[in-house]
């Protein structure tokens, strides 16, 4: 079999499955699992065929017209370098891993063969988002991404936060999608193709005259889809989705096709320095303000939330700074370690009855009740922390790297100022994941209150992919001396400024959080026990669904962030106001606007409509009062009429003859 049609049935079996589960759900119940997982598992297997083929060598094209368009043409294209088979393997994996995952953690969901189903189609719009040559069909994969995140995300519809967020999702990811398509068609219009390669052809031959307008343009649906500063609001509220949800959209699919496509057109914005300017700009305080807002948060979903829009912030400051290969190695190592911490997350949920941080402070001994979770999660956190030697230090290292060099002048792709704006940001956001993630871990795994309850072991679905992907998350930094062929032949090791720089900074972080939380916990009493505990019986998905009308616990006074932030801790935990600012900017002009279109269409229109209606019933009302029956009344108003008419006649003569 050609490594081309291994390459289509890639995106196409997690498509069938998804048909087939919607099909033989409600028919044959007993076939929804496999038909979840098999296809899923068996795209993840071709993909791995398909990067061993392509081997990090000359890109696979092969493209056939899909319809004839009169003027530029859409072309069913496969354009698959490097980066496209490393990123295919990594959905395939992570889908899997998810979908094997969910089996036990929504085993008595009913709403589970739909659920499955959209996980597989979700899967087969981001893989044919990756092995897409071509802009058009490259968009069709991008906009069924943003269906299926909106029913994901509002699979708990009974409660109003899954529904608000659902909502706000789509619409927030919308807002940016209405620029990205008007930028494909003005590239499109420049380069004269929607075929990558035929674009990546014109730029190199100067052959774009809007660069500049059309790479803004596309940055706006990049911010959308990948949670970027300003658009990045939608992404800790999606958190009202099941968890194995919040880990396939923050490891491998939705946020990571905008940092994916940037990647893949990278020369487009390079052709900018405003655009790479603005990007740094947004990477910069992406970094910075989600790391402060994650280590403000009291529900650990929404830490690890804010945890990912920061590390799209580095990919990002990575590609601001011409580095691609640094953004799309940070990319597949971050795909590992979070899909960890969000699965985990949910066995932690499960466990706690909560997804408050508060709530487990008040619980002990949830280490020893969920060992897998808890050495898995350690590990994961450790590599959210860029500890050596697990998988985020390497990857974070080279983004530092390559930001150093474009701020020494050593690279030419971006402004200098980009890269000491990356450079400096992403420094500070080492000191900062540190120390929330170190903040995590003690309040989950470190509380001083009763035991927490026992629910024996988890099942095996879940333990299962935990160690699964706690392997990456531990060692993929190690290959990076051996990826250099994959990712343009750019060197992806550390130097020793910014991993002294980074290392020193994290270790700085973690144990300034950890002599804070020691001073606090010994100055404060042993608190009182939570009062909600879930039922030993319940599934992690009904656990986790109950959790969301649960009221959080009182504050609490051990919490280090607190003390970190100080007052910077009220907006930080609020986002920093922005979702008011678009109430006030957006929200309220469109209600007002809408309220005046309806007192208009009321009022004024509708009025309108009425008085015609009236008078034709006034009408016919007096045409009825005529109606006797009577035939003399009938012969007198002829009789008069016909008087009345000779009168008119008569005088309109007279008038004639005297003029």
């Amino acid at each position: 079999m050609t490594t081309t049609t291994l390459a289509v049935l890639v995106p196409l079996l997690p498509f069938l499955g998804s048909a087939a589960g919607l099909l033989l759900g409600r028919a044959a119940p007993g076939f929804v699992r496999p038909l979840a997982v098999l296809p899923t598992l068996a795209a993840a297997v071709l993909a791995v065929l398909v990067a061993a083929r392509q081997g990090g060598g000359k890109a696979i094209d092969a493209a056939t017209q899909l319809t004839p368009t009169g003027s530029v043409p859409v072309d069913l294209a496969l354009h698959i370098d490097g980066f496209a088979a490393l990123v295919a393997v990594l959905v395939g994996v992570v889908a899997t891993c998810v979908q094997i995952y969910s089996t036990g953690y929504l085993r008595e969901d009913p709403r589970y063969p739909s659920y499955a189903a959209l996980v597989s189609l979700f899967t087969s719009a981001m893989l044919l988002v990756v092995y897409s040559g071509d802009l058009m069909v490259l968009l069709v994969g991008w906009e069924i991404m943003g269906i299926c995140s909106y029913f994901l995300v509002g699979h708990y519809w009974e409660t109003p936060e899954a529904r608000s967020a659902s909502l706000k999702a789509f619409l927030v990811t919308k807002l940016g999608d209405v620029p990205f398509l008007i930028g494909l068609f003005a590239l499109a219009a420049d380069a004269g193709t929607f075929r990558i390669t035929g674009v990546l052809g014109a730029v190199a031959g100067g052959g774009l005259d809007h660069p500049t307008l059309i790479a803004l343009l596309l940055l706006a649906g990049v911010a959308g889809k990948s949670a970027q500063f300003p658009l990045h609001t939608w992404l800790p509220d999606a958190m009202a989705g099941p968890t194995p949800v919040s880990a396939l959209i923050h490891a491998a699919t939705m946020v990571a096709a905008g940092i994916y496509f940037t990647a893949r057109l990278l020369p487009v914005f390079a052709a900018s320095a405003a655009a790479m300017t603005v990007l740094a700009v947004m990477a910069a305080v992406t970094m910075v303000g989600s790391a402060l807002a994650a280590l403000a948060q009291d529900d650990i979903k929404r830490v690890l939330a804010y945890s990912t829009i920061g590390q799209l912030g580095y990919m990002a400051g990575a590609l601001a700074v011409g580095d691609r290969g640094a953004a799309v190695f940070h990319l597949l190592s971050h795909a590992a370690f979070k899909a960890l911490l969000f699965l985990a997350a949910g066995a932690v949920i499960h466990a706690a009855g909560t997804n408050s941080l508060t709530a487990m402070s008040r619980m002990s001994g949830l280490a020893k009740r969920i060992p897998d979770a808890y050495w898995t999660m350690t590990v994961a956190l450790l590599a959210l922390a860029a500890i050596p030697p697990f998988a985020g230090f390497f990857s974070k290292e080279a983004v530092l790297v390559a930001a150093e060099h474009t701020a020494l002048g050593e690279r030419d792709v971006a402004p200098a100022g980009a890269g000491w704006t990356v450079l400096v940001a992403g420094l500070l956001t080492a000191l900062l994941t540190a120390a929330y993630a170190l903040r995590l871990w003690l309040r989950t795994f470190r509380g001083r209150g009763a035991e927490a309850p026992d629910h024996g072991r988890q099942p095996i679905a879940m333990t299962s992919v935990l160690w699964v992907l706690a392997i990456p998350s531990l060692g993929f930094g190690l290959t990076a001396a051996y990826l250099d062929d994959w990712f343009d032949g750019h060197a992806l090791t550390p130097t020793l400024t910014t991993a002294v720089l980074g290392t020193g900074l994290a270790a700085a972080g973690a144990v300034i959080t950890y002599a804070v939380w020691r001073t606090l916990a010994a100055r404060t009493p042993a608190p009182v026990p939570v009062p909600h505990v879930a039922h030993p019986d319940a599934e992690a998905g009904q656990v986790e669904a109950e959790a969301l009308h649960l009221p959080h616990p009182a504050e609490d006074p051990a919490d280090p962030g607190r003390a970190l932030l100080g007052p910077l801790h009220g907006p930080a935990a609020d986002g920093f106001h922005l979702d008011a600012v678009y109430r006030t900017a957006f929200v309220r002009p469109v209600l007002a606007a809408a309220s005046l279109v309806r007192f208009l269409d009321r009022e004024v229109v509708d009025t309108y409509v009425r008085a015609a209606g009236d008078s034709a019933k006034g009408l016919g009302w007096l045409v009825r009062r005529a109606q006797t029956g009577n035939v003399q009344t009938y012969l007198s108003a002829l009789l008069a009429g016909s008087v009345v008419l000779a009168i008119v006649a008569v005088a309109l003569a007279n008038a004639v003859a005297g003029a």
